[in-house]
């Protein structure tokens, strides 16, 4: 098995390169449609990464990892299963793929939202809605006893 390379993206400008001894498969049957000795390849995938102690991230992309999966991970470990296809070796590199996806969106930082002022354009628009607002209560009123 050879090394998990993440292309480059925000959060990661020259990409990531997760160790190959770092990541740990498992396999077991996987589930689906089928009669007697159907199935019985050992072709489900479990790629496992502890993102608490891989060496791929800096210690930044490590916090905004953690905290960005944490509903994904157990303890800290992010464990992505593939069984969509009957092949091991095409589950393998599913896994793989859909691993360095997850880790590419994990590192992102966050956008900071600039405050800005409202246009005078809008301004004028919300006012002028008010005052329509306002006029259709007013013209929903009794009329004033005189």
């Amino acid at each position: 098995m050879d090394d998990l390379h993440v292309p480059p993206g925000p959060g990661a400008p020259r990409g990531l390169r997760v160790p190959a001894k770092e990541l740990v498969e498992q396999f077991s049957r996987s589930s689906g449609p089928g009669g007697q000795s159907v199935n019985t390849a050992d072709s489900r995938v479990q790629l496992s990464l502890d993102l608490g102690t891989t060496t791929a991230l800096s210690e930044v992309q490590r916090e905004r990892a953690l905290d960005r999966l944490a509903e994904r991970l157990s303890g800290t470990v992010l464990t992505i299963s593939a069984s969509e296809h009957r092949s091991q070796r095409r589950n393998r590199t599913a896994a793989r793929q859909r691993l360095a996806a997850v880790l590419r969106d994990a590192v992102v930082p966050p956008v900071v939202r600039r405050s800005s002022r409202p246009t005078n354009g809008s301004r004028r628009r919300r006012l002028e809605g008010k005052r329509r607002r306002s006029e259709t209560k007013r013209n929903r009123r009794p009329p004033w006893p005189e």
